[in-house]
């Protein structure tokens, strides 16, 4: 008889498999990711990490152009299939008569979304607006909390642009102070980071804003250190978690932020334009939202929604990519991110002229690390990877160092991975080729 997991294992072989059992494959998504998981629930996260069997059934489950292969999920991804046909579903529903089926049937249902999100992230479901990305998070904190001229924020000179360039119009409008830390790259203590803001605080600080995982090199923060520290000290926190939400294992409950912005379309394979806003539940009153609500809403979570009319498609289908998250599991998705990580970069670190920007490590990071070559342009190799090979990296150029953010996902073969690490190698010891 055979079983399942032989089935599967003749199909990544290229044995007995037809057309019509990849398609059967292919159908009902997330039935099949589940029973994946479920055959391999005895087994550790590191030892599914490594079983191509049980990552071939989860890399069928996606509608991907093999002729590319994209390492920036860091960026944006691909959504699950699953995924994709639910939000086109709810849009062809929406447009058969948008003022009835969007508003009246689809919207409504943003409450499950919300409190499974809310669940997600280990928090109280009053305490979670959905958004549309992590920047229109963090600007309401940034651009709603009230701040008196003079009033301190501190941040890193690693944040995000956009967050930097929100907290410098608060400085020209508002005139509040506003302090960039530096840190070392790579990290070599964690416990370094909490000291620099703690040595940073004065007594004119009001935020700390910092990077759950720093989307430059993919350093991961001790969060919870942070904002304890800051906490006892009456100073508020707010955490911008892009890149980290469904990306590695925490919940909110594991550290004490004041406010968290995520995005969905990043590591939780929501459609593009998805995110989610985490306020203190004592605090939601007294912060302002974007599009001013009405007065009776101003303790209420929802009135960060208050954006005018959009798609209810978008984030209905956030629950399709919650299930596919929970089928495959946290644990074995970053385990098999850092077996991925680990497959090219291991080879990479041996040699003298190669670095990391933070530690390829279980602690510092994640699925995502910038690496460089010392002598190679990061957009030169960038232009190299996709006019030559069509993969594409992201060229990451900082005050203090430059590289090439790699991101591959649960989709992201070995052979795309192997491929990618041939080249990389190749470019480490002989430099671009000519001309490139």
């Amino acid at each position: 008889m055979q079983t399942r997991r032989r089935f599967l294992e003749q199909i990544v072989r290229g044995g007995t498999a037809t057309a019509a059992g990849l398609a059967t494959l292919r159908d009902d998504g997330l039935a099949r990711v589940a029973a994946a998981s479920a055959a391999v629930a005895a087994q550790s996260p590191a030892d599914t990490a490594r079983d191509e069997a049980y990552w071939r059934e989860i890399q069928q489950a996606f509608t991907l152009d093999r002729t590319i292969t994209n390492l920036n999920n860091g960026g944006v991804c691909p959504s699950p299939r699953v995924v994709h046909e639910a939000f086109k579903r709810y849009l062809d529903f929406s447009n058969q008569a948008p003022v009835y089926h969007m508003w009246q049937i689809l919207e409504p249902n943003i409450e499950t979304v919300r409190r499974r999100l809310a669940a997600e992230f280990g928090c109280d479901t009053e305490e979670l607006a959905v958004t549309r990305n992590a920047s229109e998070a963090l600007q309401i904190a940034q651009l709603g909390l009230d701040l008196a001229p003079g009033d301190e924020v501190i941040t890193t000179t690693q944040d995000y642009p956009r967050m930097l360039d929100t907290w410098e119009q608060r400085v020209r409008r508002d005139r509040i102070a506003l302090t960039k830390i530096p840190f070392d790259v790579p990290v070599t203590n964690p416990a370094d980071l909490v000291a620099r803001f703690e040595k940073a605080i004065t007594p004119r600080t009001k935020v700390l804003h910092f990077c759950h995982v720093i989307f430059l090199t993919g350093q991961i923060f001790p969060v919870g250190d942070i904002c304890r520290m800051a906490r006892a000290r009456g100073v508020k926190t707010i955490v911008d978690g892009a890149h980290a939400f469904a990306h590695i294992p925490f919940s909110r409950r594991d550290f004490d932020c004041d406010y968290y912005g995520a995005t969905l379309h990043k590591w939780l394979l929501a459609p593009v334009g998805t995110g989610f806003l985490y306020v203190r539940r004592e605090l939601i009153a007294s912060l302002w939202p974007l599009t001013p609500a009405n007065a009776s809403r101003s303790g209420d979570i929802r009135k960060f929604e208050e954006i005018g009319t959009h798609p209810a498609a978008n984030h209905n289908a956030i629950a399709e990519a919650l299930t596919f998250h929970h089928g495959i599991g946290i644990e074995r998705k970053v385990a098999r991110l850092r077996y991925l990580r680990d497959r090219w970069a291991r080879r990479l670190e041996k040699l003298p002229n190669v670095r990391f920007f933070a530690r390829p490590d279980e602690v510092n990071t994640g699925g995502l690390v910038t690496v460089g070559i010392e002598g190679v342009d990061p957009a030169k190799l960038t232009a190299y990877l996709w006019n030559r090979y069509r993969i594409i990296v992201v060229g990451i150029t900082h005050e203090q160092f430059k590289g090439n953010r790699v991101t591959p996902n649960v989709y992201t073969t070995l052979e795309e991975i192997d491929a990618f690490g041939d080249i990389m190698e190749e470019v480490a010891r002989k430099g671009l080729p000519a001309g490139s």
